[in-house]
């Protein structure tokens, strides 16, 4: 088994010593992903509904270039700058999930990288 780095120019680059994505055998650990706009670099918004839908656009940019999607992610870590976002995430957050969601965990944080209101990661298989 190798491993495998992936990159998509379809979401942001990544603004660190890291990878978009990483493939080990049949499973792709996806890194957290802000509300980004993959071409500007720029936070899509101040809005934590409008960085969330860009969130999951990117993640969905991330596991279409690995061979994956939203039907096989096993796992997702939601990260907040305030739980009072919580139900509109959540909501959001549903949206891709309609039937059978992942395990997951949602907590609060101190801060994002670039004052971010939410981050989302995730685990798949292919």
């Amino acid at each position: 088994m190798q491993k495998h780095t992936v990159s998509t120019t379809h979401a942001p680059a990544a603004i660190g010593p890291y990878n978009q994505a990483v493939i080990y055998d049949q499973l792709v650990f996806c890194s957290g992903q802000i509300g980004l706009h993959p071409e500007s670099g720029e936070m899509i918004g101040p809005e934590t509904d409008q960085q969330m839908r860009q969130v999951m656009k990117n993640l969905g940019e991330v596991l279409k270039v690995s061979g994956s999607g939203w039907e096989n992610v096993l796992k997702c870590t939601i990260y907040l700058a305030d739980m009072n976002d919580f139900a509109v995430v959540n909501e959001i957050y549903a949206d891709f999930f309609p039937v059978e969601p992942p395990a997951r965990e949602a907590v609060a944080v101190k801060t994002l990288p670039k004052n971010a209101r939410v981050e989302v990661s995730c685990i798949a298989h292919r």
